[in-house]
């Protein structure tokens, strides 16, 4: 992917890019490591780019971390999954125009044997097996996925910091199933990175299909009348390019013939193809 450097310094992201040429627009997307983890942002980026010649600077990092660059005015636009969390800067008139582009969905993932006995018949069901039974590896790290995962215990009635084989890697999605699936241990992931990599990993879908576990993926400006330097024009460009026709059915068509079902599900352009 373009040349990009990412150093956190106590959670604040510094970027360091590499000019793209005299005179080159350019805006800095903050968005997830599932974009970047699946290969999605690689595929419709240079396509962007080379129609409009902006060039597109990706920070990959959690939403949590994607949402506090907006807040502090370090991006241009956001790609995130965690409407809970994006709402209150919408609120707060950190983020504007936010518009659906597409959804796909998390999955509980484990070992094959399933040694925590968490294939049932409900959400509620595994989580409390693994929770009792099994070992847990988090992201947690503040992205939408652990956002997610911690509203998922909720649901379940566990506290997550009273579970002993509960332990969190701080790093990305792709990261944290490397280490899930080296220490055989159960985690949650959208399914985009698990697809992506799966190849790689000795992890099985272990529950799938529940409402809770829909995975929905927001784009918003980040507001220049807030934000003074927010690049709103080339950053609107961005987001009409995602919402065209012809992208969305890239997105739909993304690695669907390697793995037989779509990694992404657009939704400007209504699919009909559920994630489930």
């Amino acid at each position: 992917m373009r040349a990009l450097m990412i150093l956190l310094v106590l959670g604040a992201p510094l970027v360091f890019c590499a000019p793209a040429g005299a005179g080159s627009p350019s805006i800095i997307l903050a968005t997830t490591t599932s974009t970047d983890n699946s290969g999605l942002l690689d595929d419709l980026l240079p396509i962007f780019e080379e129609r409009t010649g902006i060039d597109v600077k990706p920070v990959a990092v959690g939403s949590g971390a994607a949402l506090r660059m907006a807040t502090k005015g370090q991006a241009d636009v956001v790609l995130t999954h965690a409407p809970a969390a994006e709402q209150p800067l919408v609120d707060a008139g950190d983020l504007i125009e936010g518009r659906r582009i597409m959804h796909n969905d998390f999955v509980l993932l484990g070992p094959a044997k399933d040694p925590a006995g968490a294939r049932t018949e409900t959400l509620v069901a595994s989580l409390r097996a693994i929770a009792k039974y099994g070992a847990f590896v988090s992201r947690g790290d503040d992205s939408g996925t652990h956002k997610r995962e911690l509203a998922l215990w909720k649901i379940a009635g566990v506290d997550p910091d009273s579970l002993a084989k509960r332990e969190e890697t701080g790093q990305s999605m792709g990261s944290t199933l490397d280490i899930a699936s080296e220490r055989r241990s159960y985690t949650l992931s959208d399914r985009g990175t698990y697809l992506a990599l799966s190849k790689r990993l000795d992890l099985d879908v272990i529950f799938e299909g529940d409402p809770p576990l829909m995975n929905i993926y927001t784009v918003y400006l980040v507001n220049p009348a807030k934000h003074v330097g927010a690049k709103a024009d080339l950053a609107r460009r961005l987001v009409a390019f995602l919402a065209e026709p012809e992208i969305q059915k890239r997105i739909g068509e993304f690695r669907r013939q390697e793995f037989g079902r779509p990694l992404f599900v657009p939704d400007v352009v209504p699919s009909s193809k559920q994630v489930g």
